[in-house]
């Protein structure tokens, strides 16, 4: 099979597109896969790092608050198109995936015109600008959420999950011992996306005194950009803090529970598993997207919604407590995120783009 991915911007995005791709190598070895990202973000870096072929393609997202500076973005937009005609006609794929972000848009577009089949794989239960756009071009529409299906024509979309839940089952448990943790204790893991958050640091600073004489661990995961921001921050005892964590998957399997944002990944990531979460949906992103994600946990009770605004020492504690103290409650919620995980997510996608291909 010949493919090319598009994907870019976020982990949310580049992470799922790499799981299509390992399902793909492990299906069929003799693949030949082209990444296609853009030029100034982190799946330039990344990608290449993993062995994969790459392309770069200059592309910047529209500015909603700047209306007139999108004048720029639509002459990248026509330069892309024709970029990505060349890349494409020069490695002639069977297909071409995309899964997120806005150099999807341009690439995608130009593999339409040059009549190649098209799957695009939407993450979150409110579709991105890109994907909206792309809707119409595609042959097939796979989908992490259920809410996710009415935003597309009922004859090309699918509900598949998220082909990361599928990785995250085959990677193995990291105890917590190897962080200096105690194995007989709960372990708390708090992480507000991979680069952080400047108005959660300042929460979680609040917050860390807080778990002073508390019978289960934290692990604070600050993000590189904001690690010294906490050092004048007097840590407990059973309070660790690190920037970044490589192995945080393999963790998240010896974890009780996780406060995070509720991103795309971090749903397939947590159902796959079936870890209680407490999700703080970031206010930040397009059409609330992370909310709206979160929501779909907490109406079958399979996380709590603490709001950034909502979010204070006093009610992070209680929620913690309440969960901890109750454990018919706790041990619910276990199940029913579990229920909510697809852990052949991959393998799903794999079958639809076999019978686009034939």
């Amino acid at each position: 099979m010949k493919v090319i991915v598009v994907a870019g911007g976020t982990g949310g995005h580049i992470y799922p597109a790499i799981a299509i791709i390992h399902k793909i190598e492990e299906k069929e070895p003799k693949s030949k896969i082209l990444y296609i990202g853009t030029t100034d973000r982190m799946e330039k870096d990344l990608i290449p790092k993993l062995g994969i072929r790459y392309e770069g393609i200059e592309m910047s997202g529209l500015d909603r608050r700047h209306l007139l500076s999108n004048f720029a973005v639509l002459n990248q937009f026509r330069k892309a198109i024709g970029k990505a005609k060349k890349i494409i006609q020069e490695f002639h794929p069977d297909v071409v995936i995309g899964v997120g972000g806005y150099i999807t848009a341009p690439v995608l577009y130009a593999a339409h015109r040059l009549k190649y089949p098209i799957l695009i794989h939407e993450q979150n239960s409110i579709p991105g600008v890109s994907n909206k756009f792309l809707a119409r071009f595609a042959d097939r529409i796979c989908v992490s959420l259920p809410s996710s299906v009415e935003y597309f024509p009922s004859q090309k979309v699918v509900y598949t999950g998220n082909p990361r839940s599928e990785e995250i089952l085959k990677v193995r448990k990291m105890s917590k011992r190897s962080l200096g943790f105690d194995i007989s204790k709960k372990l708390v893991v708090i992480v507000m996306g991979s680069l952080g958050s400047t108005t959660m640091t300042q929460k979680l600073k609040e917050l860390i005194p807080g778990f002073e004489n508390k019978n289960y661990q934290v692990l604070v995961v600050t993000g590189k950009a904001y690690y010294e921001d906490y050092q004048q921050v007097v840590l407990p005892t059973n309070v660790r803090l690190v920037p970044f964590l490589d192995q945080l998957i393999q963790l998240l399997k010896d974890t009780d529970l996780i406060i995070s944002r509720a991103g795309a990944s971090t749903i397939a990531e947590i159902t796959a598993i079936g870890l209680p979460a407490i999700l703080v949906p970031s206010p930040y992103v397009t059409h609330n997207h992370q909310y709206m994600n979160a929501k779909e946990l907490e109406e079958v009770g399979a996380c709590r919604i603490v709001t950034e605004e909502e979010f204070s020492k006093e009610r992070i504690l209680l929620e913690i407590d309440k969960l901890f103290d109750h454990k018919d409650q706790y041990d619910q919620m276990k199940i029913q995120s579990r229920s909510l995980g697809i852990t052949d997510s991959a393998t799903k996608i794999y079958d639809e783009l076999r019978k686009l291909i034939g």
